[in-house]
C-alpha cells in the first residue's frame, strides 16, 4: 500500500501536481473551483499562515499519541475525511477506495449524499471503518428520511447536516471550464437523489428561491424526531449559530465555508474557531475544515480549540493520483507530519495541544 509508484506521489508537496497530471481540464476545474473570484478558497489556506507555532524544546518526548475521540468514538487521528461528492470522477473506485484507505488508517470518514457509490456500497467496502453520513436535505422530507434510514442500517454512526448550501454559489471556473454540478455524474444513492437547488427565478420584481431551499432552524428538531443518530451541523461560522445549533440538539458543529464553494468572501472556519469555542464551551464538539494542507495546520486548528480537523481537496488529489494507495499514503504521511510537529512542539498527546502553542503573526 505504501509503494510510491502505486500511490502516485512522494511527498505532500508533490500531491497537487500529481493529481493535475491525471485529470482532464473540466474535472480539474470541478475539484479546484470555488465560488465567484475564489477569494475564500485562497483565504482558507492563507488563514493557517497567520499563526506561528511556539515550540517547547527539551520536552523529553520519546513517543507521540495521535489518538482521540469524536462523539465518543475512538479514532487513530484527529484528522477526518470530509464529505465530498462524485469521487468516481477522480478514480473509478471512488468512495470505496477512500473508505478502505480511511478504515485501514483507523480514521473517521464522512460520506456525501452525492457520493458516486451508494451508502451500502461504501459500508461494504470497509465494514470496519468509522463512517458518518452527510445529508443534503431533499425536496421532499420523506426522501431525506429514507436516506437516513439507509445510513442507520448500514452502520453510519452520525448524521452530518450541511446547512450552507440551500442554493449553489456562482461557480465561475466550473461555468467556464468545468463540470456543472447538475451534469450527468453518477449519484450512487439513486436517481431520485438531487443536489441542492440551483438558482432563483426573477418574478414580480424579486428573486424567488425554490421551496426546498427555504428551510429554517426547525429542521434540526424535525430530524431529531426521525433518528437517534447524533446530529452534526456543518456550515456555520458564527458563535450565534453555533450556540443555536447546540441549543437545538446538535452534538457537534463543523466550522466550514464549503471549501470556498458557496459564499465568496465568507470568513474561514479557522478564523471563526476561537469565537465559537468560547461560545459553546464543552457542551458541543467543534470541528473545522477548509485549507488544511500540512501537519502543522492540524496543530494550529487543535490549538485554537478544534476537536477534530477535516481534510478535503488533498483527499481528492490523492484519490486521483493513486486511488486507494494514494489516499492511504496521504493519510500516512500527514499523520506522520502531525506526530513530528507535535514532538517538535513539545506535545505528547492531542489533549496537550492548547492555545499556548500558537501566536498570531504580527500584522
Amino acid at each position: 500500500m505504501d509503494d510510491l509508484t502505486t500511490a502516485g506521489f512522494q511527498t505532500l508537496s508533490d500531491l497537487e501536481s500529481a493529481a493535475r497530471a491525471k485529470l482532464t481540464d473540466p474535472i480539474w476545474a470541478y475539484v479546484q473551483g470555488g465560488s465567484g473570484n475564489e477569494s475564500t478558497v485562497r483565504d482558507n489556506v492563507d488563514a493557517f499562515r497567520q499563526w506561528h507555532l511556539r515550540p517547547r524544546p527539551l520536552a523529553g518526548i520519546d513517543a507521540v499519541d495521535l489518538r482521540t475521540s469524536v462523539l465518543g468514538e475512538t479514532v487513530s487521528s484527529p484528522v477526518y475525511v470530509c464529505p465530498m461528492a462524485y469521487q468516481a470522477l477522480l478514480h473509478p473506485e471512488g468512495e470505496a477506495a477512500t473508505a478502505r484507505a480511511a478504515a485501514a488508517a483507523g480514521q473517521l470518514a464522512v460520506y456525501s449524499t452525492l457520493s458516486s457509490r451508494s451508502l451500502e456500497e461504501i459500508a461494504a467496502a470497509a465494514p470496519q471503518g468509522r463512517r458518518w453520513f452527510q445529508l443534503y436535505l431533499q425536496p421532499e422530507f420523506s426522501a431525506s428520511e429514507q436516506l437516513i434510514r439507509r445510513a442507520e442500517r448500514s452502520g453510519y454512526s452520525a448524521l452530518v447536516l450541511t446547512v450552507d448550501a440551500p442554493v449553489l454559489g456562482p461557480r465561475d471556473r466550473q461555468t467556464h471550464d468545468g463540470v456543472a454540478i447538475r451534469s450527468p455524474v453518477p449519484i450512487g444513492n439513486g436517481p431520485g437523489v438531487v443536489p441542492p437547488a440551483r438558482a432563483p427565478a426573477f418574478q414580480d420584481g424579486r428573486y424567488a428561491f425554490p421551496p426546498d431551499a427555504c428551510v429554517d432552524w426547525t429542521v434540526l428538531e424535525r430530524l431529531s424526531r426521525v433518528t437517534s443518530l447524533p446530529l452534526v451541523v456543518k456550515g456555520v461560522l458564527t458563535a450565534e449559530d453555533a450556540a443555536k445549533a447546540g441549543d437545538l440538539g446538535a452534538r457537534a458543529i463543523v466550522l466550514s465555508n464549503h471549501g470556498g464553494r458557496q459564499l465568496d468572501g465568507a470568513m474561514t472556519g479557522l478564523d471563526a474557531l476561537p469565537e465559537v469555542v468560547r461560545a459553546v464551551g464543552a457542551r458541543t464538539e467543534v470541528y473545522v475544515d477548509g485549507g488544511v494542507r500540512r501537519g502543522r495546520d492540524v496543530l494550529v486548528a487543535l490549538a485554537l480549540g478544534a476537536k477534530a480537523v477535516g481534510l478535503g481537496r488533498p483527499v481528492l488529489w490523492a484519490l486521483a493520483a493513486g486511488g486507494e494507495a494514494g489516499v492511504h499514503r496521504l493519510l500516512d504521511v500527514l499523520n506522520a507530519e502531525v506526530a513530528v510537529s507535535m514532538m517538535l512542539a513539545g506535545r505528547r498527546t492531542v489533549a496537550e495541544i492548547d492555545r499556548s502553542l500558537v501566536v498570531r503573526r504580527p500584522a
